[in-house]
């Protein structure tokens, strides 16, 4: 008899809350150090889950959760050009 199969759950950065792998967005620093948006949440590294809303990306970065995430500082221009990467922005 086969059971129900769970559903990965991740904690966005931004608002706090639970939600399905699938639908959150996947910060990962590589092992060289390399910060990247990881869209299909399968690249190698420490990651991090944050929902596709920039209010969330926002949150997250003003309350200092990427670095305590990550386990150390992350420069403001790597989030500046992951902020870009993962919303389209072109400046």
């Amino acid at each position: 008899m086969a059971g129900k199969k769970k559903i990965p759950q991740r904690l966005c950065l931004g608002c706090q809350v639970v939600q399905p792998k699938k639908e959150l967005v996947r910060i990962v620093r590589s092992p060289e150090g390399e910060f990247a948006v990881d869209f299909t949440g399968k690249k190698p590294g420490r990651g991090a889950y944050v929902c596709h809303r920039q209010e969330c990306f926002d949150a997250a970065v003003k309350a200092h959760r990427f670095a305590k995430a990550f386990q150390g500082p992350v420069a403001d221009d790597i989030l500046q050009r992951l902020r870009a990467e993962l919303f389209d922005e072109i400046e």
